[in-house]
């Protein structure tokens, strides 16, 4: 063989080499462009459930996903490197057999190949395969990002130096208000495409509400509670209690303020029936009787206990009924359990109650009649708004919020895209409003 032939298929085979490892890295980067999207779209729910079967794939991807950071890092820094050298090699290639034009070739047949075989096939499967293809990738990627561990924390240094040089807050968002954030997204998506009736995203929503909202929020307030005079006639008491639509009522002392024990409905009827049952003479005996003999000690919590916190201590304490006090210890309202759970589940109504809950009216000309008491989050779920309700627990407190003021009736105001219009006002408090979406 000749010098000429012996060059020629040198030649031939440095091409078939550098081909071939052009192959390899472009399997190299689909691997890693797929892996990057089976971890990050996999359901860890749907993983956690394959990992308490015992999948240690499943195990092994859960415990990447702990660690977003280093796993994107590491399989960006890693797809990178394989796509550039991929590129250069057949540049190299291209340019030994075209000349220049084999650089603008190169460029062009490596975009299509990276594109098609790199990207869109094998992301496109690992979307498809989420959780399968999670499991299968899970102990190479895993090594990849132990290698590549120091690279990859040198690199986040630098980009969190920059971030924090711009302005750009680095710290991640908590793991669990993160999962919150995502179920909260997830079931207001699927309400606006159809798949998630109202009412029950009102209480799925709900139910994730209650560690964000306080005591305060959904008390009903001093102002409108029933209580018991201490000092009034037995019959009296007994009288208001069997007239009362609720089971139980506070009980004061020379100061409406002063609460000294909660009423039952129950523990009077067993009072009343053993006095009753005691002796034929019974109504004098009545008169003897003392309601603190039968009240039971009162439950105070503070206004700002959340309402997931104060969920779990009715369950602990097994009551139902509590007063609220600000930071002074001064009597703001109370709360029950009933009130917790309407959060969830809407109003709650019993042969017994009375129907005063506040409900918008609508006139002919389209203008909703609002009671100012109602409170917005009722309002936005009676006619499916979204007024804030951050600054005020009330239609009328959000008014005066935004107002700067209380209003006089007649007074109109616009914010939010409504129009409110003061109906009205009852010394310093807005009673009635008429309000339109603009």
């Amino acid at each position: 063989m000749d010098t000429a032939q012996t060059a020629t298929a040198t030649m031939d085979l440095s091409a078939w080499l550098t081909i071939g490892g052009i192959i390899c890295l472009l399997a190299i980067s689909a691997f890693f462009s797929g892996s990057e999207t089976a971890l990050t779209a996999a359901s860890r729910g749907k993983l956690h459930s394959l990992a308490d079967r015992g999948s240690a794939g499943a195990n092994r991807a859960l415990r990447l996903t702990e660690n977003s950071e280093s796993l994107i890092g590491a399989v960006l820094l890693g797809n990178n490197l394989v796509n550039i050298l991929a590129a250069s090699l057949a540049t190299s290639l291209f340019m030994r057999l075209f000349g220049e034009s084999g650089v603008a070739l190169a460029t062009l047949i490596m975009t299509v190949l990276v594109l098609v075989f790199a990207e869109v096939l094998p992301k496109t499967y690992a979307i498809l395969q989420s959780e399968k293809a999670a499991t299968l990738v899970s102990l190479p990627i895993t090594i990849v990002v132990a290698v590549l561990a120091p690279i990859v924390n040198l690199v986040q240094l630098i980009v969190r130096g920059i971030l924090r040089a711009l302005g750009v807050s680095a710290e991640a968002e908590s793991e669990a208000s993160a999962a919150q954030a995502e179920i909260a997204g997830t079931i207001s998506l699927g309400h606006v495409e159809g798949t998630v009736d109202r009412d029950d995203r009102d209480r799925l929503l709900g139910a994730l509400d209650l560690k964000d909202r306080e005591v305060e929020e959904i008390m009903l307030h001093r102002s409108d509670m029933e209580m018991v005079d201490a000092s009034n006639a037995p019959q009296d008491i007994i009288n208001q209690c069997l007239t009362s639509p609720h089971t139980r009522l506070p009980v004061w002392q020379d100061d409406p303020e002063n609460i000294i024990g909660v009423l039952h409905a129950k523990d009077l009827l067993r009072a009343v029936n053993r006095i009753l049952r005691g002796e034929q003479d019974a109504a004098p005996n009545l008169d003897g009787f003392n309601v603190l003999d039968v009240a039971m000690t009162p439950y105070f919590v503070p206004e700002t206990t959340t309402l997931d916190d104060q969920l779990r201590e009715f369950l602990r304490r097994k009551t139902h009924f509590a007063l609220v006090v600000d930071e002074y210890s001064a009597l703001q309202g109370l709360i029950t359990l009933e009130d917790i759970i309407e959060e969830i589940i809407g109003e709650i109504s019993d042969e017994h109650d009375v129907d005063d809950q506040p409900t918008p009216e609508i006139d002919t000309l389209g203008h909703y009649l609002i009671d100012g008491a109602m409170t917005i989050r009722d309002l936005n779920r009676a006619l499916d708004w979204s007024l804030p309700d951050d600054e005020a627990n009330t239609v009328a407190g959000l008014v005066i919020h935004e107002a700067q003021m209380i209003p006089e009736a007649g007074q109109v105001f616009a914010f939010h895209g409504f129009r409110f219009e003061i109906i009205e006002r009852e010394q310093n408090k807005i009673t009635q409003l008429r309000i339109k979406p603009l």
